[in-house]
């Protein structure tokens, strides 16, 4: 099949004369989605069953017919430890509305309205001992079934959910259990509700889309500067690559400092930021609330230390017309699929060292 000619939607630019603060208010940009759905988990650990269904089910929006009509879907084990295993597909769009884009009270997709600016494969294991998140770049170029050749984030543009799935199972050969979709305002209240996070920067960087100069050293940011710091590729060596790896690293320093020491202790804080999170989230429409919780009671037990980061296997960056494109590596990624579908993230995780995200990041 022939390349799509251009993106679905237009990059979109800060509009002129507005300043950045208000406008950043307004901006309804993707989420570190893993955050909230692994405090999610946590927080309906703590609360029960019936105290989730009832907490969320008014807040939280339902993505229908995620997976109706997808064909030749990679099969899901029957047996082994893989048979248990979890795969959570985490979107975040670049949709920028005063209204909400994700909850109950969104719209819903329509297209050529957004696309997924942040994904994430967050795979569970099988004995619940550990997990693995795997970032896969925005601009990774790949085939878009019944599109061609495009950008990996194209694909929600064009069809949604539904076509996102279908893009990520044909390129991983990895089956996806559930999806999750975030917003940029749900991670910005959910970092103020907690009391803000902890990052080191190692050099002094500057921002020049949005005119922010990061000195080298530890910053305690809040809701608005952690989007500042998330969003940043410009100034930045590798650009998004360098970015996905803020983000995972925010995620790996908040789930140490507050999901471990506070949540444990306060399950009052834990119920209120799943409330939180219940009103920023939409799921695909086979995710009961009931399995939501016996999902989580099973990982009551995994510590974030157990948690593998790291970005699908590239090979560099380049361009395919006016595009500016991130080109995968085929070999290693056949084997970190392959490592995801046989449910042995850990022992790869272990021989792949150079491809985890450090705990400081540029």
């Amino acid at each position: 099949m022939a390349m799509l000619d251009h993106p679905p939607v237009p990059p979109q630019q800060e509009p002129a004369g507005r300043t950045a603060p208000g406008w950043r208010r307004r901006a309804r940009k993707p989420l570190i989605g893993l955050l909230v759905c692994l405090l999610l988990l946590c927080a309906a650990a703590l609360a029960g069953t019936l105290w989730l269904r009832a907490k969320v089910e008014g807040n939280i929006q339902r993505l229908p017919d995620t997976f109706t009509g997808l064909t030749d879907r990679p099969a899901k084990p029957t047996s082994g430890p893989a048979a248990d295993a979890i795969n959570v597909l985490v979107l975040g769009t670049d949709a920028r509305s005063d209204a909400p884009t994700t909850g109950a009270e969104a719209p819903g997709w329509k297209p050529g309205q957004a696309r997924s600016d942040t994904m994430m494969l967050v795979h569970l294991d099988g004995d619940r001992r550990s997990a693995s998140v795997i970032s896969i770049p925005r601009d990774s170029w790949v085939d878009i079934p019944g599109h061609g050749k495009g950008k990996v984030n194209w694909a929600y543009s064009l069809g949604g959910p539904n076509l996102t799935v279908e893009t990520v199972e044909k390129m991983t050969d990895v089956r996806i259990d559930h999806l999750a979709i975030v917003d940029w305002d749900g991670f910005q209240a959910l970092t103020d509700a907690i009391g803000g996070v902890d990052i080191d920067i190692p050099k002094t960087v500057y921002d020049s889309a949005r005119g922010v100069r990061w000195e080298a050293g530890r910053h305690h940011l809040d809701g608005e500067q952690a989007l500042l710091y998330v969003r940043q590729r410009y100034g930045l060596q590798d650009g998004d690559l360098d970015r996905v790896a803020r983000q995972q690293a925010f995620l790996r320093t908040l789930l140490k400092q507050t999901l471990e020491q506070e949540l444990r202790k306060d399950p009052e804080q834990a119920l209120d930021l799943l409330t939180l999170f219940s009103k920023h989230a939409s799921v695909d429409d086979d995710w009961s609330t009931t399995q939501m919780a016996r999902l989580a009671a099973s990982l009551r037990n995994l510590r974030t230390d157990d948690i593998s980061y790291l970005t699908v296997p590239t090979d560099g960056t380049g361009m395919v017309g006016d595009q500016s494109v991130v080109r995968l590596d085929p070999s290693r990624d056949r084997d970190l699929w392959r490592a995801v579908r046989e449910d042995r993230m850990a022992e790869w995780a272990e021989d792949n060292q150079d491809l985890m995200t450090p705990d400081v990041v540029r």
